[in-house]
């Protein structure tokens, strides 16, 4: 089975990723890693942070010579701050003057202090903090570069920053080169202009702002998944990491909500049939039964504003019990770009693992002899 675990917090020294399951023979280009990582880090609205880290990862065993080995791929980005935060974050000895016990409204301090007894919240905030999705982007660009083999790709965009919603009405390629390059992830220029003065206006308040974006994911054959099982069903694998990522508060596949309010001839996709079978539209999202239908897989993540705000909110101090305001910490006015880029990276590898559960065998070559002779199959039936 095709999974990953990460480690590390925020200021600590560096992001570790442990991939386990990866077929061996899959070409590893590391400049392909890099540039997942680095767009991570842009898009309008990022803090300080960014300045400082400039994440890049290395690979410290499961790939020889730019292939992968069939053994546990494991890989450090390190963290260019730990020099700032060494004394207080060691793991020996170390300060307590960064200690925190105002707990922020909306994040895991408060909870977090209670369930693992921490008194200094940042030993919760350090790892529940988004740092630690660059490790699940790298994660997530190993895991395309194994699509990649079968033509598998994923195209993201922001759908709305805040009330701003990007106005495209053509989603084709065009667009996305342009979303990709925006720094607010709009194909549309002047409702990009809109997105960035609502992120200056908000940031001017203290205030962050929040977003939806969205994961389309091409030429993924019918069958990944299945109905059989709760937890093989593709849609439920996909929401679960989607929803995994920090500040995600609702997530919906194809149509998502606007199924409920929609009459049944208007949400269910008629069947055609030319060569091959396909859809005469999409409003499942390219999945039906908890399986790919073949159809493109539109996945959508509805972030909330960072829970950090320079304006900060009242809370409770843990220790005294008195009201105070909450701690701040260096963060971002809008995260939302960055967002659509760890979303790709969760979906991917949820594709990935999907296919290696019905595909996978020790190495590629036998992966492209499993994947062939299920695609000559599916087109006789």
């Amino acid at each position: 089975m095709l999974r990953y675990l990460t480690a590390g917090e925020t200021h600590g020294k560096c992001l570790t990723l442990i991939i386990e399951g990866m077929p061996s023979g899959v070409k590893i280009d590391i400049e392909e890693i890099n540039e997942m990582l680095a767009r991570r880090q842009q898009g309008f609205g990022r803090g300080g942070r960014m300045a400082i880290e400039k994440d890049r990862a290395e690979i410290l065993s499961g790939v020889r010579g730019g292939y992968t080995l069939g053994s546990p791929i494991a890989v450090k980005i390190e963290n260019k701050d730990w020099k700032n935060w060494e004394s207080i974050m060691s793991s020996e000895e170390c300060s307590d003057l960064k200690s925190v016990t105002a707990p922020r409204p909306g994040h895991a301090d408060l909870v977090g202090g209670m369930k693992y007894e921490h008194k200094d919240l940042r030993n919760v905030l350090e790892r529940a903090s988004a740092r630690e999705t660059a490790a699940r982007v790298a994660a997530g660009a190993f895991a395309k570069q194994l699509l990649k083999q079968f033509g598998i790709y994923t195209q993201t965009r922001c759908v709305s920053i805040g009330e701003i919603e990007d106005s495209s009405k053509v989603f084709d390629e065009e667009f996305y080169k342009r979303a990709f390059v925006s720094p607010v992830g709009f194909g549309d220029p002047e409702a990009e202009k809109k997105a960035i003065a609502f992120i200056e206006e908000a940031k001017k308040k203290g205030e962050s702002v929040g977003g939806v974006v969205e994961a389309v994911i091409k030429n993924v054959p019918p069958g990944l998944g299945s109905y059989a099982q709760y937890d093989r069903k593709l849609d439920a694998n996909i929401a679960f990491a989607a929803m995994s990522i920090q500040a995600i508060k609702g997530v919906e596949i194809g149509m998502g909500f606007k199924a409920a309010a929609t009459l049944g001839s208007g949400v269910h996709d008629e069947i055609a049939y030319d060569g091959g079978y396909y859809r005469l539209s999409n409003n499942a999202g390219g999945i039906e039964g908890g399986m790919s239908n073949g159809e493109p897989i539109v996945v959508r993540a509805a972030m909330k504003p960072i829970p950090t705000l320079y304006k900060p909110l009242s809370t409770v101090d843990i220790i005294s019990k008195e009201v105070k305001k909450a701690s701040v910490e260096r963060s971002d006015a809008c995260a939302v770009y960055a967002c659509s880029v760890v979303l790709d990276a969760c979906v991917s590898f949820e594709i990935a693992k999907a296919f290696c559960d019905k595909f996978g065998n020790d190495s590629i070559g036998d992966t492209k002899k499993a994947y062939e002779a299920y695609i000559e199959r599916i087109k006789s039936f």
